[in-house]
């Protein structure tokens, strides 16, 4: 089986750490927890957990510079630790852990493979109209604006085989927020990879607080037709 690495990003997540490691350890999986100096002290839980879980590793990253960021930092790790599958999830159990032998599974036909909440079997739990709207909207204007074939470019629960990141100009991705994943899917297609989607249920965060902002919003918003130029450019 490959070897497969789950980039665990973490803010404030020290309620949630511990119960989604445990969650993970039957997965086959390895865990990277990449902290951005959480107030809460969820690295310092995570190095308690790493001494004891030998399926954990720990990067500590010395402030909060978003997610793109700290996505990039955990894979660049990952690669240097001879993954051959990277994947991305959250930690709040908005992508549930027993999704993750499916996406790993998935990679026997396809490049990179997302759970997607917008395709035939997928869905979302718990969330208000607004957000319903604002998620599904965002999706759709990328989708529209690149010419994708993909339902879900805003989702973050990714798996990718490793010849994607190594292909991808790593030092080229800027985007910091939620727009983070529509560019990484968007260069993985550009690039000739296959993409496929798989149907999962994101169910609302439980304990913690949510991430989005009126900024990530924004930056997806002038991101996507940023991309849709530098592409048509030839800029990659």
């Amino acid at each position: 089986m490959p070897t497969a690495v789950v980039c665990l990003p973490t803010y404030n997540e020290r309620e949630n750490l511990e119960a989604m490691l445990r969650a993970l350890g039957d997965k086959d999986v390895n865990v990277l927890v990449i902290d951005d100096n959480s107030p809460d002290g969820t690295g310092e839980l995570a190095d308690l957990l790493a001494e004891e879980l030998d399926y954990v590793n720990v990067l500590h990253r010395p402030r909060k510079e978003g997610l793109g960021p700290a996505y990039l930092a955990g894979f660049r790790r990952a690669l240097a630790d001879g993954a051959e599958l990277v994947l991305e999830m959250d930690c709040d159990f908005s992508h549930d852990p027993n999704d993750v032998p499916r996406l790993v599974a998935a990679t026997a036909d396809a490049d990179v493979v997302l759970g997607s909440r917008y395709v035939t079997g997928g869905g979302v739990r718990d969330w208000g109209l607004v957000r319903r709207f604002i998620s599904a909207g965002g999706s759709w204007y990328a989708r529209v604006l690149l010419g994708a074939p993909v339902h879900d470019l805003t989702g973050g629960f990714k798996c990718y085989r490793r010849a994607v990141l190594e292909s991808v100009d790593l030092d080229a991705v800027h985007s910091k927020g939620y727009a983070f994943q529509i560019e990484t899917t968007y260069r993985a297609l550009r690039a000739g990879f296959r993409v496929v989607e798989i149907p999962i249920t994101f169910a609302d965060r439980e304990a913690g607080g949510s991430k989005m902002s009126r900024s990530i919003v924004a930056e997806a918003i002038w991101k996507v037709p940023a991309l849709r130029l530098a592409a048509l450019a030839g800029r990659f």
